[in-house]
């Protein structure tokens, strides 16, 4: 079984079309959340995903904030400024299938969330120390999560922390407790502005990051047409 698994679209079309197009041999996808965010296709995107074959979404804090779960006061000016726009131009429809949105799934040993198995919806896993925490919150051999828009990937059996951010790019095989991060397909922040993402058989427990290019200044004009913080344009050609 191969599933693509991704997170963190905030709104971005162009970059979440570009992934499903290389990828259509898969039999499943999983969303980790933020669908919705920072982009100029809040409703295009939540259309695409929702309509996608044996999916299974999880709610992130852009989309939770955007549903007004979350308080816009915990987030930076410009994602506030995102957070309203979203709520100005998002549809019925986008609305209810963001309310649909569980904040965790489970399949067979994998527990799926954005932030953390403690804080599903808004905790940042970003370090070794943290997640090596957080392996006492999830009881299944793998946790894979998004929201730090960087890919990363933490073992429990690890006994000290990676020199460098763990981007293999090759088949990995999952033989401990492990928490995976495919990064952010929308918005990338590990300085590569290609979108990111994960192929994983929870068959034979194999994961695989991948990326791919993407036409960011169409994004970029859609930004600024919609008039969203121009900040957000700038970054996506760097990966900031």
């Amino acid at each position: 079984m191969q599933v693509l698994v991704f997170s963190d679209v905030h709104s971005n079309l162009t970059a979440l079309e570009a992934v499903l197009e290389r990828e259509t041999h898969v039999d499943a996808y999983w969303c980790l959340g933020d669908i919705v965010g920072y982009g100029p296709d809040p409703n295009e995107c939540i259309e695409r995903v929702r309509r996608l074959p044996n999916l299974m979404c999880v709610r992130g804090n852009h989309d939770a904030a955007t549903l007004g779960e979350v308080d816009q006061q915990t987030f930076n000016h410009e994602a506030g400024l995102a957070i309203t726009w979203t709520k100005r131009v998002i549809n019925a429809q986008s609305m209810e299938y963001l309310l649909s949105l569980p904040e965790i799934e489970k399949y067979n040993d994998i527990t799926l969330v954005h932030g953390s198995p403690r804080n599903p919806v808004w905790d940042y896993v970003m370090d070794f120390r943290t997640a090596m925490h957080m392996f006492t919150y999830f009881e299944t051999r793998v946790c894979l999560l998004g929201h730090t828009h960087v890919p990363a990937i933490w073992q429990e059996s690890a006994t000290k922390a990676p020199t460098a951010p763990v981007l293999d790019f090759y088949k990995t095989k999952i033989m401990s407790k492990t928490i995976l991060n495919p990064g952010s397909v929308g918005q990338p922040r590990d300085h590569n502005p290609q979108a990111s993402y994960g192929i994983f058989d929870p068959d034979a427990m194999t994961w695989e990051l991948r990326r791919i290019t993407y036409d960011v200044s169409d994004v970029q004009k859609r930004i600024k047409k919609s008039g969203l913080p121009w900040r957000h344009a700038l970054r996506l050609a760097e990966g900031w």
